[in-house]
């Protein structure tokens, strides 16, 4: 499993503001993996974003005036079971390794579900979820 680059952006919370930098990533070709939108500070929202090419989002958020962070975060392709979220989340705790936060995705070449999980420790992180989906096949 790999660790993936995830792209986090503030907008202002208002109608069109995520369509426009939605739509500025896919006119260059911009994969949207995952994604997670959460309210912020007052008047803003707060946008994790993993993407199939991140040198080009943060090539677009800049021309677009957008600042962003960049950080290291879990991707593990789950099974499309009952339970798969469950023994993900307990083997990262029976670990204890905390999980800052979580979201999904797809997987762009298998459709697999994505888990992007943000934890301090996320190279320890992704060898407890390797063994994981390697246990699972």
């Amino acid at each position: 499993m790999p660790t993936s680059k995830e792209l986090t952006i503030r907008l202002e919370d208002r109608p069109g503001t995520l369509g426009n930098a939605c739509r500025a990533l896919a006119d260059r070709k911009v994969n949207i993996l995952a994604f997670q939108s959460i309210p912020a500070e007052e008047g803003s929202s707060l946008v994790r974003l993993v993407v199939d090419n991140p040198t080009t989002a943060k090539t677009v958020f800049d021309k677009q005036g957008l600042s962003y962070t960049e950080t290291e975060v879990a991707q593990v392709k789950l099974a499309h079971r009952p339970g798969e979220l469950a023994r993900a989340a307990s083997r990262l705790g029976d670990a204890n390794i905390n999980i800052n936060y979580a979201y999904c995705g797809i997987d762009a070449s298998t459709d697999a579900p994505l888990l992007i999980v943000g934890v301090k420790e996320v190279g320890k992180a992704v060898t407890i979820l390797d063994q994981l989906t390697a246990a699972a096949a």
